[in-house]
């Protein structure tokens, strides 16, 4: 009896102990964010991912939705795009963007994963350029894709980015994709849907939800390894604080079992 507890015990704790680095501590953690049921628009990389590890471990019902028009894929493995015939393999659907986009519009995605180059306390990305003058930026991004959309009309907007204060800034250079804007009733006035908008910001280092008042980013949790300064040091701007703040659990052996050998073998996105 004695022995068997004990072992219970030992393989308890390898779970909870095993080595795991960024890059997979956040696909781990916004993975537990998605419920079992629910459809979640994704591009490639890190929200694939943890689309996929959703999948496969809390929720697995979820519906699965790529820009291009794939959805309800039993994704094989990490595709490199979101053309990737992978995002259609044994899908529900193959479409094309304005059906997966229409779907957005009539309020049928619960959520999104995006991400950018900036980010300010209200959640508003820059994926467009950093600079004062548009047409002379210091730095030329991509552009929106279908994120502008995404943002606008999925119902909860998930974000996964390094937290970094030339990230996390008090104003981004131009304004990508639409957050809370100026915080408050601000996105409501706007014309935007009623209740749909930044959810939750998932970093290396905490996550963040927004002030349902204010709409000002807050910290909510903190990762393992770090603290409530260290997350503040490292954003451009001053964030709230729930009241009662956690610690994340780390990655089990059984995430990143799944994560490392069905999900991403070729260690693409996890191994950044």
């Amino acid at each position: 009896m004695v022995a068997h507890w004990s072992q219970g015990l030992e393989r308890e704790v390898k779970e909870t102990m095993a080595e795991y680095n960024t890059m997979e501590l956040m696909i781990c953690t916004a993975a537990r964010e998605l419920e079992d049921g629910a459809s979640v628009g994704v591009g490639t990389g890190a929200p694939c991912a943890a689309a996929m590890l959703s999948q496969k471990t809390v929720a697995p019902n979820l519906l699965i939705l790529f820009e291009a028009g794939g959805a309800g894929p039993l994704i094989p493995e990490m595709p490199i795009s979101v053309g990737d015939s992978r995002t259609t393999w044994k899908a529900l659907m193959a479409s094309s963007m304005p059906e997966i986009m229409e779907t957005a519009c009539r309020g049928m995605l619960d959520y999104t994963f995006l991400g950018g180059a900036q980010i300010d306390m209200y959640g508003n990305l820059n994926s467009t350029m950093i600079g004062a003058e548009y047409q002379k930026p210091k730095v030329r991004f991509p552009g929106s894709g279908g994120a502008n959309d995404f943002a606008s009309f999925c119902w909860r907007m998930m974000v996964m980015t390094p937290q970094d204060p030339k990230r996390f800034t008090e104003k981004c250079s131009y304004i990508t994709t639409p957050g809370w804007l100026t915080g408050g009733d601000s996105r409501a006035k706007s014309g935007l849907p009623l209740g749909a908008g930044p959810y939750k910001i998932i970093t290396n280092m905490a996550v963040m939800d927004f002030e349902p008042e204010s709409k000002r980013m807050r910290i909510v949790a903190v990762n393992p390894g770090y603290a409530e300064k260290d997350v503040q040091d490292n954003c451009g701007f001053e964030l709230l604080k729930a009241k009662k703040i956690i610690e994340n659990k780390p990655p089990t052996k059984h995430e990143l079992d799944i994560l490392r050998e069905q999900i991403d073998p070729y260690r693409y996105v996890i191994g950044r």
